[in-house]
This record gives C-alpha cells, sequence and structure tokens, in this order.
C-alpha cells in the first residue's frame, strides 16, 4: 500500500468494518475495492481491471503507474492507481480516485499518489 494515505485508508476502512461502522456507501466500495485487489493479486492484466498505464502519472512519479477499474460506466467511476514494486513480486496501491474528466487537457495531473514504499533489506 502506498503511504500514508492509502495505507491508512485501508486500515480505517478495515478497523470500522470489524466494528460495523461503515455506512452503506463505504461497505460497497470496500467490496469492490477487495474485489479489485484480488483481481490484481491474482492477474494484473485481469479483463474487468482493464489495466493500463496513464503515461502521465508515469513521468509525473518517475515510475510506470498503471489504472485499473473499480467501477466502470457509472458517474464519478472509481479508478485504482498503482505500480509495481519496490521489491520483485510487489504491487504497490499508490491512490484510489474518481476517473478524472478525460476531455480535460491534464486531467490526470490533478491525481494525487501515495508515497511509493522503499524497498525493504532483508
Amino acid at each position: 500500500m502506498g503511504e500514508p494515505e492509502i495505507k491508512n485508508l485501508w486500515d480505517d476502512l478495515i478497523r470500522r468494518k470489524k466494528e460495523t461502522h461503515l455506512n452503506s456507501d463505504e461497505d460497497e466500495f470496500m467490496g469492490k475495492w477487495v474485489k479489485t485487489i484480488y483481481f490484481l493479486s491474482h492477474n494484473p492484466r485481469h479483463p474487468s481491471l482493464n489495466t493500463h498505464e496513464i503515461e502521465d502519472l508515469s513521468k509525473k512519479f518517475g515510475v510506470k503507474v498503471f489504472e485499473a477499474y473499480l467501477e466502470n460506466n457509472t458517474s464519478g467511476a472509481r479508478r485504482m492507481f498503482w505500480a509495481y514494486g519496490p521489491d520483485k513480486g510487489d504491487i504497490t496501491i499508490l491512490a484510489v480516485e474518481r476517473h478524472p474528466n478525460d476531455d480535460k487537457k491534464h486531467a490526470y495531473k490533478k491525481i494525487r499518489l501515495s508515497l511509493f514504499p522503499e524497498k525493504r533489506r532483508d
């Protein structure tokens, strides 16, 4: 998980889910996010993810940043932005955001990414 925003969001959702303190929108979002993570962890090219690189974010962040769909064909559909690494076999989630309006020039520049974690030292 990207640090600190995405890790904090995930930890908060998990904690509140266990305490049954999620509202219906949060519960639905978490379900979609868990499903997306499941597909991503088993096959980053799973057809329902519609995974593709976002070159504007790759340039900005310095590593290849990909977008995966949490939702599609819905107003304000959420997207998950992720990258491979920091270690071999890792995938780091950098952001979960509403899809930016593609009609606007530089729409992806508004996406805020969490920090990419450092490689682990064994």
